[in-house]
């Protein structure tokens, strides 16, 4: 497996959402390591959790971590044109990527102690989806203005949500999440709702 490691500046990252924790705090812990060093650790217990996963499994893929504005992110490709097995890794509509997610992170809780932030991709799934999502957003964002009413969007994770969060917010209008769990959605308006 190829694993690449680039550190970037250490900036604070918002919140992801209402319903994500706080991230890792900005001072050393008690073991005197800074959240530089915890970010790269946290990607290198990924990238090995993530590896033993592919060597079980027997699917091809090469693991990049990358760590950037306070965040890991951590990225499975392949130099294969036609990559089925990691393709099921995604699954439809990203469901089987989130759970994976969930559950590296979840390694990274086991290992350290600490919760993770960590954004995993396969097949660069999320770039294309980060572009899927600005048009939805635009979308409600002009049926927001030309009917004056609140637009219910469908179910997002809470990265998604995040994204749609700033693209709405960038144009000046209001977005809140709203539901539980798996019914979880944004809804945009032109007034901030009360």
């Amino acid at each position: 497996m190829n694993q690449h490691t680039e550190d970037a500046v250490d900036v604070e990252q918002p919140e992801l959402d209402h319903d994500d924790e706080a991230s890792v705090s900005e001072e050393g812990s008690a073991n005197g390591s800074t959240k530089a060093e915890r970010l790269e650790e946290e990607g290198d217990i990924a990238a090995d959790y993530l590896e033993e996963l592919l060597d079980v499994a027997d699917i091809d893929g090469d693991i990049d971590i990358e760590v950037r504005s306070g965040r890991t992110y951590i990225s499975i490709v392949s130099d294969e044109a036609d990559n089925k097995e990691l393709e099921a890794l995604v699954g439809r509509n990203g469901e089987v990527l989130e759970s994976l997610q969930e559950l590296t992170r979840l390694a990274v809780l086991t290992s350290t102690g600490n919760r993770s932030r960590l954004v995993l991709d396969i097949l660069g799934y999320r770039k294309e989806r980060e572009g899927e999502l600005r048009e939805i957003a635009d979308k409600a964002i002009e049926e927001a203005q030309s009917s004056n009413e609140p637009v219910h969007l469908a179910p997002m994770s809470a990265y998604e949500r995040k994204l749609v969060h700033d693209v709405v917010a960038d144009a000046g209008l209001f977005s809140e999440s709203e539901g539980e769990g798996a019914k979880r959605h944004i809804v945009v308006s032109v007034e901030e709702l009360v």
